[in-house]
């Protein structure tokens, strides 16, 4: 079993939320806590998971290439933007990764395959009718993530203010 002091890779799960800028600086603050690097991802969601749902004459492959593109473009400048900040606060290498398919899967499989010491995750994302239709990652992640994991409320949290 590993100690609280062998983190050395901590894992961020960001959706470019209103909520991600103070989870993520929440994530650097305890990854240069422990002089451990930081990954962020991003994942795009599959759309196997919209199948009941009406989907209009579209190239589909066109339109995932286009969502790919998209939200790495938006992770480098999210990384950008963030990136004296997380070296103010002592994360000692930064990796950005975006991901497609399920979100919780992706995570746990990210976490698992890149040897993640540590998940540090909003508890809180977007709202409405996204959360009613694929519930809570938070949760998926937290039952079946293969290390440790602190989760951030962002309405409440002063860990990284």
């Amino acid at each position: 079993m590993n100690r609280i002091t062998d983190i050395k890779r901590v894992i961020t799960p960001i959706d470019f939320s209103e909520n991600a800028p103070l989870v993520a600086e929440s994530a650097a603050y305890v990854a240069g806590s422990f002089k451990a690097s930081l990954d962020l991802i991003f994942v795009v969601q599959d759309f196997a998971d919209y199948s009941g749902f009406f989907v209009p004459q579209i190239n589909a492959p066109d339109l995932v290439q286009d969502l790919y593109t998209s939200a790495q473009e938006r992770m480098d400048r999210f990384c950008q933007d963030n990136e004296a900040a997380f070296k103010a606060l002592g994360v000692t290498a930064l990796t950005s990764k975006v991901l497609m398919g399920d979100v919780a899967e992706q995570i746990i499989s990210y976490v698992a395959k890149e040897q993640g010491n540590l998940i540090v995750m909003g508890t809180h994302g977007y709202k409405g009718l996204e959360k009613i239709m694929f519930g809570s990652i938070a949760d998926k992640v937290v039952k079946a993530a293969p290390c440790p994991i602190l989760t951030i409320n962002p309405y409440t949290s002063t860990l990284a203010k």
